[in-house]
């Protein structure tokens, strides 16, 4: 099994409207308040009568910086768990579809969509008030296709994106083994 990381373009999950509005929300919240730094930087050029106009105008630009930086940390990620990560196998669709649907079923994982040799979508979730993780499975041939994202609605959460890598690698040990 290999990973395919030859700088190739990777497809990514797509996500349905609403779902991609809410996903991307706390990006979308720190290109808001870099758009209110922005304002209060160009605001504080035509303030005359109050006493440190400069001060202002700097804690603006600091402002903006940390939030353009922080938003930009933040898409970037979320934009890297959307992406699949590639295996390729020896084994076929089929083959590869049998074996993470053992294991989705196995883990009691909710599946919301299947089609055989072609993909899988499953939600896992904690206890029953927790919405949990998506996991998307693709089959193309000898490769499997997988993506893993906190659910939109739940938001970002560093406690989620760790949980989605631990499915990401228990889908791949399961096509490790079935090789």
């Amino acid at each position: 099994m290999t990973s395919t990381t030859d700088g190739t373009v990777f497809e990514r999950l797509k996500l349905p409207g609403l779902d991609r509005l809410i996903y991307f929300a706390p990006a979308l919240f720190f290109g808001y308040l870099a758009a209110l730094c922005t304002a209060l930087i160009f605001t504080s050029v035509f303030l005359v009568k109050v006493r440190n106009p400069e001060a202002i105008a700097g804690a603006g630009i600091f402002g903006l910086l940390v939030t353009a930086g922080l938003g930009a940390v933040l898409l970037r990620a979320q934009l890297n768990d959307l992406r699949y990560v590639r295996y390729t196998t020896r084994a076929d669709a089929e083959t590869n579809y049998a074996t993470v649907l053992k294991i989705i079923r196995g883990a009691r994982w909710t599946i919301t969509r299947s089609e055989p040799a072609e993909l899988i979508d499953a939600r896992v979730s904690d206890s029953l008030l927790s919405r949990g993780e998506w996991v998307a499975v693709r089959f193309r041939g000898p490769e499997v296709w997988i993506a893993s994202i906190c659910d939109p609605r739940i938001g970002f959460s560093l406690v989620a994106r760790r949980r989605c890598r631990h499915y990401k690698e228990l889908v791949k040990s399961a096509v490790c083994v079935a090789v």
